[in-house]
């Protein structure tokens, strides 16, 4: 297998940046500076492999301004995720006259969005503030009231999590999430991309889109917690209103937490979101570190062949 040092990507004058990922189905999206690449495993073991240049939002200045860019980050997420992973459900289907190109309109992506969005609100936020408005009563003030809203948001959280653990291709799903994080992890240590060097590294990673969740829901107790307790639909509002403001302080959390993993504050910010990362990420096999590999060096590859002016 060949490999690739970070450094290509890179050049003395440029900052380091940092390579995002997610795991699709049968394989990895990789974010990278200027492009979003996928490599997926086909059912007859051949990879198929997507790469885009990523929309102006997602690369300009907005993307570097406190606080906006965890907003921009949330949408970036929804919109490259579903992306690839129509993307990756088109290859698992092995249709002959499948394009390269994953052809979905913009009405039916924007759809799309909406509905998962509108589920997710729904099941984290909007039915636990429902259930724990039943209990109002039993506490003293609204500071409790609220606490309790959202430790069973946490908890109907991690059993979500857990529960998706134990459905078979959730699994395989999870197996492909260690191997975007070792990879990534080998790539930021400056190592060739090869599996002899990427088994070295561990499945969890500081960075890891589960330790982004997992801080949403501990901002979420503490901001809500001081909001009161006033009218239903007031509480459904504010619930709905605030999420971009909950991602927005979440991502400049992470952002802390990965500049400053050697510090103890670093260590101890980021223990709860790797120890998460247990119940979503299994030990890959090398056909699935072969994927991760490609959609890296695919997005290495594309960010040095674009100017360096679109960095980040």
């Amino acid at each position: 297998m060949g490999s690739l040092l970070c450094s290509a990507a890179q050049t003395a004058k440029e900052p380091k940046f940092n390579y995002g990922g997610q795991a699709v189905i049968e394989g990895v999206m990789i974010r990278g500076r200027t492009h979003v690449t996928v490599a997926v495993r086909r059912p007859n073991g051949m990879m198929k492999n997507l790469a885009e240049p990523l929309p102006k939002l997602f690369t300009g200045v907005w993307r570097k301004l406190p606080f906006v860019r965890g907003v921009i980050v949330l949408a970036e997420t929804l919109s490259l995720g579903l992306k690839a992973i129509m993307f990756s459900a088109e290859a698992a289907l092995e249709e002959e006259d499948a394009k390269e190109e994953v052809k979905l309109s913009g009405f039916a992506s924007g759809a799309m969005l909406l509905v998962s969005l509108a589920l997710a609100i729904g099941i984290f936020f909007i039915i636990p503030l429902l259930v724990s408005r039943a209990f109002d009563s039993v506490f003293e003030n609204d500071i409790a009231a609220n606490i309790f809203e959202g430790v069973l948001r946490f908890a109907m959280f991690i059993a979500y999590i857990w529960l998706m653990g134990r459905m078979k291709d959730m699994k395989r799903l999870f197996m492909y999430h260690a191997a975007e994080h070792m990879t990534i992890a080998c790539n930021e240590h400056g190592e060739p991309l090869e599996i002899s060097n990427i088994r070295k590294y561990k499945k969890e990673h500081p960075r890891c889109g589960t330790a982004f969740l997992l801080t949403v829901m501990v901002v979420a107790i503490i901001l809500f917690a001081f909001l009161g307790r006033p009218d239903l639909w007031l509480l459904i509002v504010s619930r709905i209103v605030l999420i971009p403001v909950i991602a927005a302080i979440s991502y400049e959390i992470i952002r802390f937490n990965a500049a400053h993993l050697d510090s103890f504050i670093g260590k101890v910010f980021t223990y709860p979101g790797l120890m998460m990362q247990k119940l979503t990420t299994t030990k890959p096999d090398d056909q699935q570190i072969e994927v991760a590999v490609a959609a890296m060096q695919a997005a290495i590859a594309a960010d040095g062949a674009a100017s360096p002016s679109a960095a980040r």
